[in-house]
């Protein structure tokens, strides 16, 4: 079953083969012959507006595809980088904590050496103190 607006369509499009004939032969228009073309030209327009606007609808719905692949794209990009990161991130805090770990244990053997060169210095301060003269 068709519906109304299809229905209408197909009797206005009969309407207005019916005036056309009119014209042809010249007879005059009355005032709903001219609003029969009136709103035939109408229909017409409508329908040319109801064609670009599905052929917009097609093209905005490609446009939202390519979107969407490119928001994909964007995404699996930012993983893979975040995870290069990620991996930038672990060798170099374990270069610093190696690196840590090796001034930790510098640290540790310039306190020893300042430690034995504490005990060289009271041990000559000794020594220039047992080789002065007796008041």
């Amino acid at each position: 079953m068709a519906d109304a607006s299809s229905v209408a369509y197909d009797a206005l499009k009969m309407a207005v083969e019916h005036v056309l004939a009119k014209i042809r032969e010249g007879k005059k228009l009355s005032t709903e012959d001219i609003l029969i073309l009136y709103l035939g030209t109408i229909v017409g327009d409508l329908k040319e507006i109801r064609t670009e606007i599905a052929r917009l609808d097609h093209r905005i719905d490609e446009t939202n595809k390519r979107i969407d692949q490119t928001n994909q794209r964007i995404d699996d990009i930012v993983k893979t980088l975040s995870a290069r990161i990620d991996d930038v991130v672990k060798s170099l805090s374990a270069r610093i904590d190696e690196t840590n770990k090796r001034i930790d244990d510098l640290a540790k053997r310039i306190d020893a050496v300042q430690t034995t060169l504490l005990e060289i210095q009271k041990l000559l301060l000794e020594l220039v103190k047992t080789r002065q003269p007796a008041p």
